[in-house]
This record gives C-alpha cells, sequence and structure tokens, in this order.
C-alpha cells in the first residue's frame, strides 16, 4: 500500500508493508554539483506534485573497497547527483511520539552508503522506533580543504540532515525531542564530532558511539598540505572553481591515489603531522579544526566543556584492528622482528608488546599488534570519552563486543557488531560466518532499542568501577575494567599525539 508524507520540497510517496512504512532516497538538501560541490548545503529545491521515495538515492562518488575488504563487506556507488538523501523506516506514519534513530554510516569518510541492506531499519520500526538513515559528502566533496570553501562539509552535512530530521520527523510519527544519534566507524567518530560541535547542540538527546574515535581530526594547515598534494597530483589549481569542474570518475581516483601516497609515504613534512597522527595511516580526508564545528580534537574538547555531555552509549570490538591486518596480508608482515618498529610508527613504545603477550602466551607478534592498535584506535578514546561523560554528570553505559567471527583469523573484528545491531544477521554471512548467534543479535538489538526509547541500554551505567558489557555468546557479562593492566600500560608510555 502507498503511503503520502508532506516533507520540506514537497510530498513523498513510500510504501506501507507490515505494519511499516518505507521511504527511500528523500532529499534532504540542493544535489552539490559543480562549484556547489563545495558550498555549505542548501535547502532542497520545491517539486511539484507527489515525489516517488520507493528505491535508495545516489552516492556520493567513491571507489569499491579493496578486494579483501569487499569480499567481507561489499562496496557502495549509486550514481546521481542528488547524493544528500536519507531513508526512513516508521511503524506508525499516523502517529506520534515515537522514539527516532538517526544512522551515520561508516567508511574511513571516503566511502559508504545509507543504501546497504545491513543498514536496513525495518527491524528498529519493527520494535517501535522511527529510524532515519543519511548519507553525507565524503572523501574530497566532504573533507578535502579547498581553498575559499568552507571545511567540515560532510559534517555540515550531517547536521542539515539532523535539522531535516527535526523539521520533518513528526509527520513520519517520531519526536524531534526523542532524537538519538548512532554511527560506526566514521559515523561514529562522526557522533563524536557531533556532540563536541555547538551548531549541533539541541539537535539530539542521546548518542551511541560503536567504534569510533575523538582525536581523528587534521589540524586545518595540515589538510590544505593533502589538498595542495591533491590539486598537484590532478594538474590543476587549488581554487575551488577548478575543484568544482572535476566529475565523479576524476574525484574517485584523485581520492585513491592521495590514499595510496599517504600509506606509502607517510611523510609528515609532506602531508602534515596530524594528518600522519591523527589518522593512524587509515584516513586521507577527515574532520578539520575549523574553530566553529570543531574547535580541538572532540576528547579535549568534552575535557574543557561539561556542556556537552549527553546520555551516552559507546564502545568498540575486542579486536577491531584485525579487520585491516589479516585480510589485507599485512598480518604476514608483522614478526617478532618488526614488532617494535610497526608499533613505534604508530607512536606506541614497543615496551608495551610485552604486557599484551603477558595476557596472550599464544599470541603472534601479528596477533599483539592487532591487539595493541585496537586499543590505540578504538578502545583508548572511547573509555576516555566514557570517563569524561560520565564526569560530567550524563548517564554513560560502554560495552565491548567480544563474539568472535567464523571466518578465520578475524576474530571479533571491525565492523562485526553492525549485523547484531541491526538485527540483520542474513545479511552479512561473509562477514560473520555460517550460523552467526541469533540471540545475541537479539540480545544487542534489544538493548539499542531500549536506549534510544528510554536511555537505559539493560546494564548497570560506567561509573568509578568502569563497568563494561562484554557482549558474547553464549553468554554476555558485564565487567569492571577490563585488561586494565593493558590500558594502563598504554597511556603511561605517553602515546604521542599531533594536535
Amino acid at each position: 500500500m502507498e503511503t503520502i508524507v508532506p516533507v520540506s520540497g514537497g510530498k513523498v510517496r513510500g510504501v506501507t508493508d507490515t505494519a511499516i512504512s518505507t521511504f527511500l532516497g528523500i532529499p534532504y538538501a540542493a544535489a552539490p554539483v559543480g562549484p556547489a560541490r563545495f558550498d555549505l548545503p542548501r535547502p532542497v529545491p520545491e517539486w511539484d506534485g507527489v515525489r516517488d521515495a520507493l528505491s535508495y538515492g545516489p552516492t556520493c562518488a567513491q571507489s569499491p573497497y579493496p578486494a579483501p575488504i569487499h569480499a567481507l563487506i561489499g562496496s557502495d556507488g549509486l550514481p546521481g547527483d542528488e547524493y544528500l538523501n536519507l531513508n526512513v523506516w516508521t511503524p506508525d506514519v499516523g502517529g506520534s511520539g515515537l522514539p527516532v534513530l538517526v544512522w551515520i554510516h561508516g567508511g574511513a569518510f571516503t566511502r559508504g552508503s545509507n543504501a546497504r541492506t545491513m543498514y536496513d531499519g525495518s527491524t528498529f520500526a519493527r520494535d517501535g522506533v522511527v529510524v532515519v538513515s543519511i548519507n553525507y559528502r565524503l572523501g574530497i566533496s566532504g573533507f578535502a580543504a579547498v581553498p575559499g570553501a568552507p571545511l567540515n562539509r560532510g559534517l555540515r552535512d550531517q547536521i542539515f540532515a539532523l535539522q531535516w530530521v527535526r523539521d520533518n520527523i513528526a509527520a513520519f510519527g517520531g519526536d524531534p525531542d526523542n532524537v538519538t544519534i548512532f554511527g560506526e566507524s566514521a559515523g561514529g567518530m562522526s557522533v563524536v564530532n557531533l556532540i563536541a560541535a555547538p551548531p549541533a547542540r539541541g539537535l539530539f538527546r542521546r548518542a551511541i558511539v560503536q567504534s569510533g574515535n575523538g582525536s581523528a581530526v587534521a589540524t586545518a594547515e595540515d589538510a590544505a598540505k593533502v589538498a595542495e598534494n591533491l590539486a598537484g597530483t590532478l594538474g590543476i589549481e587549488p581554487t575551488v572553481a577548478a575543484f568544482g569542474e572535476l566529475g565523479p570518475d576524476r574525484l574517485r581516483t584523485a581520492q585513491d591515489a592521495v590514499a595510496l601516497e599517504l600509506m606509502t609515504d607517510p611523510d609528515p613534512q609532506r602531508w602534515g603531522p596530524s594528518i600522519i597522527s591523527n589518522g593512524m595511516g587509515l584516513l586521507s580526508f577527515f574532520p578539520v579544526i575549523d574553530g566553529e564545528l570543531i574547535e580541538d580534537r572532540p576528547v579535549d574538547v568534552l575535557a574543557r566543556s561539561a556542556e556537552c555531555a549527553v546520555p551516552l552509549l559507546i564502545g568498540w570490538t575486542a579486536e577491531e584492528f584485525r579487520f585491516f591486518t589479516f585480510p589485507t596480508g599485512i598480518a604476514a608482515a608483522v614478526t617478532a622482528d618488526t614488532l617494535g618498529p610497526v608499533l613505534a610508527r604508530y607512536g606506541v613504545d614497543p615496551a608495551v608488546a610485552d604486557v599484551y603477550a603477558a595476557q596472550r602466551p599464544q599470541a603472534t607478534p601479528a596477533d599483539i599488534f592487532a591487539a595493541v592498535i585496537t586499543d590505540v584506535v578504538f578502545r583508548d578514546d572511547s573509555l576516555r570519552i566514557a570517563e569524561l561523560n560520565a564526569a560530567a554528570g550524563a548517564p554513560t553505559h560502554v560495552y565491548e563486543f567480544g563474539w568472535r567471527s567464523g571466518v578465520p583469523d578475524l576474530g571479533a573484528c571491525h565492523v562485526l557488531e553492525v549485523p547484531f545491531v541491526f538485527d540483520k544477521l542474513a545479511e552479512a554471512e561473509p562477514l560473520t560466518g555460517p550460523n552467526p548467534p541469533q540471540p545475541l543479535a537479539d540480545e544487542i538489538h534489544r538493548a539499542w532499542v531500549h536506549f534510544a526509547t528510554h536511555g537505559d541500554p539493560g546494564w548497570e551505567p560506567f561509573d568509578e568501577q568502569r563497568r563494561v558489557r562484554i557482549f558474547d555468546h553464549p553468554t554476555s557479562a558485564t565487567v569492571a575494567d577490563p585488561r586494565a593492566e593493558e590500558l594502563r600500560a598504554l597511556r603511561a608510555s605517553g602515546r604521542r599525539s599531533a594536535t
């Protein structure tokens, strides 16, 4: 059955099936094409009649993931100009007061889409929550420091989408005063940035950070160096007009070229120390300190600005970095001889490896590397954010996803919790392996529903006991300060930071 709803710009036609109404590809901002690709988001032009919202909308220009990662999670890429779009799933389009979840996808700020079937929000709508999933500008379009263009356009898009939610979600039965933002990886980092960003204040009540980080921002000076290198690679002048003439194919090619150069030649003099250190070798275009939206590293903003605190659910997977090291073949290069130098490249005292090895007597050097860098990139910052948020008086809950994939060598890796959160295990067998535990998906999905509804995911909050919910199968448990000695060693080592 078709369902028509009025929104900013006009009316949209969705479909209602088994009491869930779905609206796909609704534009929330004008198409960013030509030089406008590098402008702030603008209101969507009004349309006549009723616009179909029956299929996913376009995505920002991006290349497929490298083959080993593509095999695990696939890739994204739907062509078209109107890629500033969003999807809505609701259990009651004629209702009111329903809790709202807004999903911000990951993809290292250069890839990703709201069109993944793994992100289908119908499972949350089934359980009484309105879900919105958004696209935003990525890579060069969203984060390159193009001279004369505003910085952090991708984050500005996210805020513009949240304003759309504030103004329109009641038409779908949602409560604009009960919005929870949630995201994973770059999406989780985006959530942390939005918590710390003054222009985003008041647009959401709660936040969920999955595998995020509060340090992955670049200085404006260093981001400008990347843009200069980018212009040189493209053979253009570093101006908005010159960049605005680029089509999607050239953007994709240039993004890939810069990412490869950063990995093969991580010279801080060439790229800037914050690009190399805070990007951890994984990010090439990412949020920039602009003094307005991003005043500093988010973790530092939260340390001095208690008013930023919101009810928070934050966590990581126990073995995040195996996703980046084992499928890609990097693990084979980490030996007893190379482990120390590789850790030092990440700003970690090689002696820290001994503490991790003592807790893992059967671990290989590659296992130790993945464990340490998991904590460097994800766990340490997540716990710092939890500490600061709880100290500011906001309810804070922390989790760790510990279930290990059935795919050899992946372990409890990056991205693995996402199909459990969305209760979409059938969409993720290449990542989970066969027969992932449905009871664990039931438990995690229920926790996210409860948090979005009333702020309590179902376990004790994070306080001086430092309680963490360990999600696993057949049994989950709430544990006080797990693997504390490893984190103490990591923090005592004085891990370097560029900003």
